[in-house]
């Protein structure tokens, strides 16, 4: 029998249909595989990107040369640039700006064949840490209301290349996504004095929606996923801002993200997937009814014309059995 499941957060109702679809087999993505041929993030190759802004190497190499273990490197086509300001302007009831922001790749490794899931739990802190750096740098301009750190992992989540890197985008105004998170998060502390994310780490911590918890992260399957295998990571702790963790919190949750994709790629045949970290916006970073979390959504299915035209998502895993065959894997 289908089920409407209402997401605590936001409000959004969900389907979940589980007629469709009982094992991660009967999603049968097709894996992510290398395929080769010339990569210019790989070593070697640093003339073929804008000049990094960040990268971990050795004191005797210089920039823009071999030798580094990540590098964080200008999109070579962004889709906002830094250049110039904002310049707002209305016409009639429309209104527009000048496309400002910033627009960073974080190369994370030299190795052309690994992944988040086999990179060591070092390799992996050093790119969460670049990206905390980079946000904690362009947090300095005025013009920058929000930064999203998203990963396109495989051909088709989005990624054009297929050398391990992940990406930031600084915008002059908050993603419409996040307001709604922000939203449902203060409507809910106004009523019940408490974070409603902290309130579903109490409720579902040891239940049959937890997939692990280490190293101060819990990981999740929400209540009323948009999608199969959806999964939220989040600090155990309260914290409302990505960009004031620490390294040691960054390499609990190198550890952790590690896990919880290895877990994925055992059960679902290392499937093509996105994942956005929601944190506090720049200039408002302690708030005590936002948690920031990562979200990580395996492509696994197709969004068509009903989800289109209604907003409502069909999910044909619920979250109950998607948490039970990752929390179950060897």
């Amino acid at each position: 029998m289908p089920e409407l499941r209402k997401d605590p957060v936001v409000g959004r109702w969900v389907i979940i249909s589980t007629e469709r679809a009982r094992r991660p087999s009967d999603f049968g993505p097709e894996p992510v595989r290398a395929k080769g041929g010339h990569c210019v993030f790989c070593p070697g190759n640093e003339d073929k990107t804008p000049p990094e802004v960040l990268a971990g190497r050795p004191p005797h190499t210089a920039p823009n040369t071999p030798g580094w273990t990540y590098r964080v490197v200008p999109n070579k086509f962004p889709a906002l640039r830094i250049e110039g300001e904002l310049e707002p302007s209305g016409e009639g009831l429309y209104d527009r700006m000048n496309g400002i922001g910033a627009h960073e790749v974080v190369i994370e490794s030299p190795d052309h064949q690994a992944s988040l899931a086999t990179l060591g739990t070092e390799v992996v802190a050093d790119a969460l840490l670049a990206c905390r750096e980079r946000v904690l740098d362009l947090k300095k301009d005025p013009r920058f209301e929000y930064i999203l750190i998203f990963k396109n992992h495989g051909e088709a989540a989005g990624a054009s290349l297929e050398h391990p890197h992940s990406q930031l985008i600084a915008t002059p105004i908050i993603p419409i996504m996040v307001k709604e998170e922000l939203d449902g998060g203060a409507r809910y502390y106004d009523l019940k004095q408490r974070c409603v994310w902290c309130d579903i780490i109490r409720q579902d911590r040891g239940g049959r929606r937890m997939i692990l918890e280490d190293n101060g992260f819990i990981v999740l399957a929400p209540f009323a996923p948009r999608f199969p295998f959806e999964t939220w990571i989040m600090p155990r702790a309260h914290r409302s801002s990505f960009e004031e963790s620490g390294y040691d919190d960054l390499h609990g949750l190198a550890r952790t993200l590690r896990e919880f994709l290895g877990r994925m790629n055992r059960v679902l045949n290392t499937p093509p997937y996105n994942f956005m970290l929601h944190t506090a916006p720049l200039h408002d970073s302690r708030l005590p009814h936002f948690h920031w979390h990562l979200e990580i959504i395996p492509k696994l299915t197709k969004v068509a014309g009903f989800e289109w035209g209604s907003g409502f998502f069909i999910n044909p895993m619920g979250p109950e059995d998607s948490a039970g065959h990752l929390r179950e894997a060897p």
